[in-house]
């Protein structure tokens, strides 16, 4: 191998790792195991990969039968139409199965006192069996009956990444129920922006959270939470601080934990799984758009299980037993990508908790290697975090080895939220050694993975490894031409079908919005938001930022809509337009929302308003969304019919060649933006 150190990104200098005995892994021989069947002599991924995009529906029956699913029936047919992506085809139609049932008893055997999770935070840690982790869903489970939940009923979460929240997200999954989350640092506007749409039926709340080593009480915001949702039956409090109660001031029929636990007077001797539609729903996940509410999608069961199987077993090599860490919240589809490890046989580690403070001597201190720190405590094997945590490692010069950490047990370390720039690919590998940098991308709207780990792939810099089994990617211009071959930047689009498309969208207008959403920039076929490119050399995938109006700082996903509303709501008397837009350059390490304001007539622009704007989005909605830079502008830039035209001023502000639409009616504005962005390189 050459110096995996050196510069460059289109030759063998690029070249930062590859497995040491490939022929070892799970994908060898699931490769293996297509030869077989189908009288084939592959022997690298990429030919797996195109068999795998021409035979959708050969493919996803070998997975199903490779990785495993438990189900009380069988399937009759794997896919109802291998072409068309919308309306979405029908998967595994006959199928009766419970997505909770496939995470309590993974196919692949594991032994029942071992550990399925253990779940840290700044100032615990615990560990959890997997009859212990049974027992306490069961236990939840008889809670929900007690209250006649039902199948199709959607359960929320206010809860930070602790194993209460996972029992309860399997409990409600056990009995067809629909859960959805939000994080307990979320302002409640933000919360109820989402919430109101899905109408829970119970909602699970954290009393307080622990974050930097500091408590932020939750309950305040909960009571006008619930004040709002009428639909609630209950409101359950996790007492995650003792000090804190659990009365919900002016609530009804609010209970702990152990006094929902022990509602129901006769429980069931055993766990109850109800068996249904492979395609049942069992996650609402959220994704802002640039105008009104955040978008509610709806995930199914089998899309979600298979998608994920094959994520963990065969493109990340996870092996029962493995301990696989994510940081993130319960609000990021990543925190249901690794729970759905449990499936795989897995021990989860769960991390609730500022990556920067570690537990030492009974004390929560602050340390730049807390995380590294973690891995060799619980012998963590795959790390998941952002790009954005890995760069402020390398901006911080920190060498965890350096420090006498071994992380020996350490087989792959996964990076998502936003790109990862080529100099953090190849500090990784200076600050934690010998691993598979599995940078990933895919997205809350397929909860799941396009571009993915692979251990028959090298890893180059600057580059995701591969495009994941069944995932026909391509990058599309502004016309429709495929130019993944040219090395182009273009649209991520897939054009054909995969299980992990949403079932739906949530509400009435649910239909319209799936539509309008994925399938209107090119007819028919999915279009993603991203701008990616390929490197023909490699056959690497490089991503370029988004190519909508969602904003994605720090990889936390959100819509100009929700910016937009709060200076509706609060500053209607002295900014007249807004223009909220996500900026990434390819020297960029992070995306920066930058906030335009149109002052009204006789309104001066001031310090005094930026610090006040910042203030109001900070508490209605979080610190995460507070944008970077808010500055004056003359004009915004609209269609014909007054729509905002956010997409040409963020190509603009990531240095693209914009090419003016037509539809831009005053396109004049627009060389205002090309100045600003020139001034502001």
């Amino acid at each position: 191998m050459t110096d995996p150190l050196t510069n460059g990104t289109n030759d063998s200098a690029s070249l930062l790792w590859e497995h040491p005995s490939p022929k070892d892994t799970k994908m060898w021989d699931f490769l293996q195991r297509v030869n077989k069947k189908y009288n084939k002599s592959f022997a690298t991924y990429d030919e797996l990969y195109q068999w795998s995009i021409e035979n959708i529906s050969e493919l996803w029956e070998e997975i199903w039968d490779y990785c495993g699913v438990r189900a009380s029936q069988p399937y009759t047919k794997v896919v109802s139409d291998t072409k068309t992506m919308y309306p979405p085809p029908t998967w595994f139609q006959g199928a009766k199965l419970n997505f909770a049932e496939n995470l309590l008893f993974p196919t692949q055997e594991v032994d029942e006192v071992s550990p399925a999770v253990i779940a840290a935070t700044e100032m615990t840690r615990e560990t959890v069996s997997w009859k212990e982790l049974r027992e306490r869903v069961q236990k939840c489970q008889a809670g929900m009956i007690a209250l006649d939940l039902k199948a199709g009923d959607r359960v929320a979460g206010y809860v930070a990444n602790h194993t209460n929240a996972l029992v309860a997200m399997l409990a409600a999954s056990s009995l067809g129920a629909i859960w959805t989350a939000v994080s307990p640092d979320t302002g409640v506007t933000a919360v109820l922006d989402r919430m109101v749409q899905i109408e829970p039926a119970l909602l699970f709340t954290d009393n307080a959270a622990l974050y930097n080593g500091k408590t932020h009480p939750v309950l305040p915001k909960v009571k006008q939470i619930v004040e709002s949702l009428p639909t609630l039956r209950a409101t359950v409090v996790f007492e995650t601080v003792a000090s804190m109660g659990f009365e919900v001031e002016g609530a009804k029929k609010t209970y702990s934990y152990s006094q929902f636990t022990g509602l129901n007077k006769s429980p069931p001797s055993k766990l109850e799984f109800a068996q249904l539609e492979p395609h049942h729903p069992v996650y609402i996940l959220y994704s802002s758009g640039t105008t009104g509410a955040p978008k509610c999608i709806v995930h199914g069961a089998i899309g979600t299980l298979l998608q994920h199987k094959k994520e963990h077993i065969l493109q990340a090599d996870i092996r029962p037993g493995d301990r696989l860490f994510y940081f993130t919240t319960c609000t990021w589809m990543m925190w249901h990508w690794l729970v759905s490890g449990l499936a795989a046989g897995v021990t989860l580690v769960l991390y609730d908790g500022s990556p920067f403070q570690y537990l030492a001597q009974g004390q929560s201190v602050k340390d730049d290697l807390a995380m590294p720190r973690l891995i060799d405590e619980l012998g963590i094997t795959h790390f998941g975090t952002s790009a954005k945590y890995l760069s402020v490692l390398e901006q911080n010069n920190v060498f965890p080895k350096e420090k006498g950490l071994s992380m020996k047990t350490l087989r792959g370390v996964y990076s998502t939220g936003s790109p990862l720039a080529p100099s953090t690919f190849q500090y990784v590998y200076q600050a934690f050694g010998k691993v598979n940098l599995g940078s990933i991308t895919g997205g809350t709207d397929i909860i799941s993975l396009f571009g993915a780990p692979c251990p028959l792939h090298p890893v180059y810099v600057g580059e995701i490894q591969v495009l994941g089994l069944g995932m026909a990617v391509q990058a599309w211009d502004y016309t429709g031409k495929d130019v993944s071959k040219d090395g182009e930047p273009g649209d991520l689009v897939c054009v054909k079908p995969f299980p992990c498309q949403p079932v739906q969208f949530w509400g009435p207008t649910g239909e319209k919005k799936y539509k309008s959403s994925y399938f209107e920039q090119f007819e028919g076929v999915w279009h993603h938001g991203d701008f990616i490119r390929f490197n023909p050399q490699t056959g690497g995938l490089i991503m370029l930022g988004r190519s909508d109006g969602i904003l994605k700082p720090s990889g936390v996903r959100f819509g100009s809509a929700e910016i937009y509303n709060v200076l509706l709501k609060h500053f209607a008397d002295q900014v007249e337009d807004a223009l909220c837009i996500g900026r990434r350059r390819e020297q960029d390490t992070d995306e920066t929302v930058v906030l335009f304001t149109k002052m009204k007539e006789g309104v001066a622009f001031s310090d005094k308003l930026v610090d006040a704007i910042k203030g109001v989005v900070r508490k209605e909605l979080s610190a995460r969304h507070v944008p970077g830079i808010i500055d004056e502008c003359p004009e915004i830039p609209v269609t014909t019919n007054g729509k905002k035209v956010e997409g040409a001023v963020k190509q603009i502000l990531c240095g693209m060649n914009v090419k003016t639409s037509a539809s831009v009616a005053n396109a004049g504005c627009l060389d205002w933006y090309r100045e600003w962005a020139r001034q502001h390189a």
